[in-house]
């Protein structure tokens, strides 16, 4: 896991995980950490008859930081493809530095692909703790051991195949 919030012109919140990102990035925000937030959300998702793009729209709107806020709709399903589409919305946006909020398995992975898909802008990272996700004791429970193995999957097949494409 790394965690190391860095003071930055926009924080990125992944796509994934719907209360501990968006809730570490609000934090982070009110720390002086950013400017704005802009929050990835599957484009083509629902959830009943709502979209996702819609409800992260709604919960947006309801925030007193609303007007610090946006929503990236992303179609990518992987970390790199999402990193594709993030580019675009955060072109919209000024400033290079880019703190990226993702759960706390995942930050390593993540940091490591943003920085090599996306040049000219630098980036930071911070953790959202989730207990029902993942601990620091893995092994001591079943869903945290499965996600261990998950993320280990996924980093090493980041590391020797998706790197080099």
């Amino acid at each position: 896991m790394v965690d190391d919030p860095q003071p930055s012109d926009v924080i990125l919140v992944l796509a994934g995980e719907t209360n501990y990102r968006p809730a570490r990035a609000l934090e982070l925000l009110s720390r002086g950490y950013g400017r704005r937030i802009v929050i990835d959300v599957p484009a083509a998702s629902t959830i009943y008859e709502f979209t996702q793009v819609d409800l992260a729209e709604k919960y947006i709107h309801d925030l007193p930081q609303s007007a610090t806020m946006s929503v990236c709709p992303i179609d990518g399903l992987s970390t790199r493809d999402e990193s594709h589409d993030a580019e675009k919305c955060l072109a919209r946006e000024s400033g290079n530095r880019i703190l990226i909020v993702t759960s706390d398995f995942h930050t390593r992975r993540a940091l490591g692909i943003f920085q090599h898909e996306i040049r000219g802008k630098s980036f930071a990272i911070a953790a959202a703790h989730d207990d029902a996700e993942f601990g620091t004791r893995w092994w001591s429970r079943r869903e945290w051991a499965k996600t261990c193995l998950y993320e280990w999957m996924r980093l090493t097949w980041w590391n020797v195949i998706d790197r080099w494409r």
